[in-house]
Protein backbone atom coordinates (compact mmCIF):
# COMPACT_ATOMS: atom_id res chain seq x y z
CA UNK A 1 0.00 0.00 0.00
CA UNK A 2 1.41 3.30 -0.86
CA UNK A 3 0.71 6.85 0.41
CA UNK A 4 -1.61 7.67 -2.82
CA UNK A 5 -3.77 5.06 -1.74
CA UNK A 6 -4.78 6.21 1.76
CA UNK A 7 -7.50 8.34 3.12
CA UNK A 8 -6.89 11.25 4.39
CA UNK A 9 -7.38 11.47 7.93
CA UNK A 10 -9.38 14.49 9.68
CA UNK A 11 -7.72 15.24 13.18
CA UNK A 12 -9.77 17.37 15.64
CA UNK A 13 -8.49 18.58 19.01
CA UNK A 14 -10.54 16.89 21.83
CA UNK A 15 -11.54 20.46 22.66
CA UNK A 16 -12.47 21.40 19.71
CA UNK A 17 -14.72 18.07 19.45
CA UNK A 18 -16.97 19.61 22.70
CA UNK A 19 -20.07 21.53 23.17
CA UNK A 20 -18.59 24.81 23.86
CA UNK A 21 -20.95 25.42 27.02
CA UNK A 22 -19.76 21.91 28.03
CA UNK A 23 -16.94 23.70 30.28
CA UNK A 24 -15.13 20.07 30.48
CA UNK A 25 -12.36 18.44 29.06
CA UNK A 26 -12.01 15.35 27.03
CA UNK A 27 -11.27 13.23 30.21
CA UNK A 28 -14.08 14.76 31.84
CA UNK A 29 -12.57 16.80 34.38
CA UNK A 30 -13.30 20.46 35.02
CA UNK A 31 -11.19 24.08 35.38
CA UNK A 32 -11.96 23.32 39.07
CA UNK A 33 -10.08 20.04 39.10
CA UNK A 34 -7.05 21.34 37.62
CA UNK A 35 -5.80 22.88 41.68
CA UNK A 36 -2.22 23.87 42.17
CA UNK A 37 0.51 21.97 43.50
CA UNK A 38 3.18 23.19 45.61
CA UNK A 39 6.55 21.51 44.53
CA UNK A 40 10.06 21.32 45.70
CA UNK A 41 13.05 20.80 43.90
CA UNK A 42 16.46 19.84 45.63
CA UNK A 43 19.33 20.80 42.55
CA UNK A 44 22.56 19.23 43.62
CA UNK A 45 26.09 21.40 42.67
CA UNK A 46 26.42 19.72 39.52
CA UNK A 47 23.06 21.51 38.55
CA UNK A 48 21.53 17.92 38.27
CA UNK A 49 17.69 17.57 40.29
CA UNK A 50 18.56 15.24 42.78
CA UNK A 51 14.77 14.96 44.36
CA UNK A 52 11.69 16.79 43.82
CA UNK A 53 9.01 16.58 46.66
CA UNK A 54 4.87 17.61 45.30
CA UNK A 55 2.58 18.84 47.54
CA UNK A 56 -1.64 19.21 46.82
CA UNK A 57 -2.53 23.04 47.30
CA UNK A 58 -4.20 21.96 50.51
CA UNK A 59 -1.52 20.46 52.34
CA UNK A 60 1.48 22.48 53.69
CA UNK A 61 5.12 21.40 53.42
CA UNK A 62 6.77 19.57 55.58
CA UNK A 63 10.30 21.60 56.24
CA UNK A 64 11.61 18.73 58.68
CA UNK A 65 11.26 16.53 56.00
CA UNK A 66 12.66 18.89 53.56
CA UNK A 67 15.90 19.03 55.75
CA UNK A 68 16.12 15.81 56.48
CA UNK A 69 16.16 14.71 52.67
CA UNK A 70 18.90 17.62 52.28
CA UNK A 71 20.97 16.06 55.09
CA UNK A 72 20.68 12.52 53.10
CA UNK A 73 21.08 13.93 49.83
CA UNK A 74 24.91 15.58 51.34
CA UNK A 75 25.65 12.66 53.24
CA UNK A 76 24.93 10.58 49.59
CA UNK A 77 26.77 12.71 47.85
CA UNK A 78 30.07 12.90 50.50
CA UNK A 79 30.22 9.34 52.01
CA UNK A 80 28.26 7.40 50.15
CA UNK A 81 25.34 6.23 51.91
CA UNK A 82 22.05 5.79 51.51
CA UNK A 83 19.62 6.26 54.44
CA UNK A 84 16.65 4.03 54.96
CA UNK A 85 13.30 4.76 55.99
CA UNK A 86 12.23 7.25 58.98
CA UNK A 87 15.74 8.06 58.99
CA UNK A 88 17.02 10.84 61.17
CA UNK A 89 20.17 13.13 61.95
CA UNK A 90 23.03 10.60 63.54
CA UNK A 91 21.09 7.13 62.95
CA UNK A 92 22.79 4.60 61.14
CA UNK A 93 22.83 4.20 57.49
CA UNK A 94 23.88 1.72 54.56
CA UNK A 95 26.70 1.86 52.48
CA UNK A 96 25.47 2.15 49.10
CA UNK A 97 25.93 -1.12 46.68
CA UNK A 98 28.37 0.67 44.38
CA UNK A 99 31.12 0.57 46.46
CA UNK A 100 32.92 -2.58 46.70
CA UNK A 101 33.91 -4.03 50.04
CA UNK A 102 37.35 -3.61 49.37
CA UNK A 103 36.26 0.35 49.23
CA UNK A 104 34.08 0.17 52.01
CA UNK A 105 37.43 -1.59 54.42
CA UNK A 106 39.16 1.53 53.78
CA UNK A 107 36.14 4.24 53.83
CA UNK A 108 34.71 2.43 57.19
CA UNK A 109 37.84 0.31 59.09
CA UNK A 110 35.64 -0.66 61.81
CA UNK A 111 33.79 -3.17 59.88
CA UNK A 112 29.55 -2.85 59.55
CA UNK A 113 26.75 -4.58 60.09
CA UNK A 114 25.51 -6.72 57.22
CA UNK A 115 21.43 -8.45 58.24
CA UNK A 116 21.70 -9.23 53.85
CA UNK A 117 24.94 -9.61 52.05
CA UNK A 118 23.50 -6.75 50.02
CA UNK A 119 22.90 -4.48 52.87
CA UNK A 120 26.44 -2.96 54.95
CA UNK A 121 24.82 -0.83 57.65
CA UNK A 122 27.48 1.80 59.72
CA UNK A 123 27.42 4.48 61.72
CA UNK A 124 26.43 8.01 59.92
CA UNK A 125 30.04 9.20 59.12
CA UNK A 126 30.72 12.99 60.44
Amino acid sequence: MDGRSCSPIQRTSPRSALPEESGTTSQGRTAADNATVRSVFVIGPDKKVKAMLTYPMSTGRNFDEVLRLLDSCQLTAKHKVATPVNWKQGEDVIIVPAVSDADAKQAYPGGWKAPKPYIRIVPQPK
